[in-house]
């Protein structure tokens, strides 16, 4: 199922997609509301970020090509990093540019959207805790993010954190294959299979190290082919089985 948040007449709302009509839930499906009646044509609202979690965490370095592009050293374990919620923005929402920064790239990655509460659940009992998965791209001010001890700045100002179109309930995400692009040119382009540490480790690994809720987010990674982005440009990321997440760059 492809579940969307949506602005309907002036109302933010949940909905489930169904041949070109939003079905609205009477609630928020992630907490466990039911589907409703009412519907209206997709058309006819604008999709907003398909979540609003209580947290953005983001897992660095989870392919090796992306860690040699920019001279960092595989860690040992999942590297841990995050996100604000204020860096949030949806499908069509303008990328901007800060004026700290003179070198804005952007970071496809594959998003999981927590279901049920986790805390210390192992690698088995992961899947049972995953409502979904999302695109995200994790922009990042790459030359803050060497001059700057720390990556808070460098991954956090507003806008940073684009998520959507929408949440895939139901998706394999052994081998799909993850696609960025610049005004129509590829620049990252690889497969969920190349992470070097899966989805279900992801949820095991972060859930033993702080607790997961309902609604959060969590950034798997990035493939290498990192690419500057400039005002004016038009931003894809796509990851098949999911779809289209389109930023303009202001």
């Amino acid at each position: 199922m492809q579940i969307v948040r949506a602005l309907h007449n002036g109302e933010t709302r949940h909905g489930m997609m169904s041949e070109g009509q939003v079905v609205f839930y009477l609630g928020d499906p992630i907490l466990g509301a039911e589907l409703g009646t009412e519907s209206a044509p997709l058309s006819s609202v604008r999709l907003l970020a398909p979540v609003a979690p209580g947290k953005i965490v983001c897992i660095g370095m989870n392919y090796r090509a992306h860690a040699a592009e920019i001279s960092i050293d595989v860690p040992d374990e999942p590297l841990i990093f995050f996100k604000p919620t204020s860096a949030i923005i949806g499908p069509e929402d303008a990328i901007v540019l800060p004026r700290q920064s003179d070198q804005v790239e952007l970071e496809v990655e594959l998003a999981i959207v927590i279901g049920k509460q986790a805390k210390e659940v192992s690698y088995d009992e992961a899947k049972n805790h995953i409502f979904g998965f999302t695109v995200g791209n994790d922009v990042t001010a790459r030359d803050l993010q060497f001059s700057d001890t720390q990556w808070a700045r460098s991954k956090g100002f507003d806008t940073f954190c684009p998520l959507g179109p929408w949440i895939e309930t139901e998706l394999d995400t052994s081998s799909l294959k993850l696609e960025s692009r610049i005004n129509g040119h590829s620049r990252q382009r690889s497969k969920s299979s190349d992470m070097i540490t899966d989805v279900y480790e992801i949820v095991s690994y972060v859930s033993k190290n702080l607790t997961l809720f309902p609604g959060d987010v969590i950034l798997t990674g990035s493939p290498a082919g990192l690419a500057r982005i400039e005002t004016g440009d038009q931003v894809e990321c796509e990851i098949t089985g999911i779809g289209v997440l389109h930023n303009p760059v202001s």
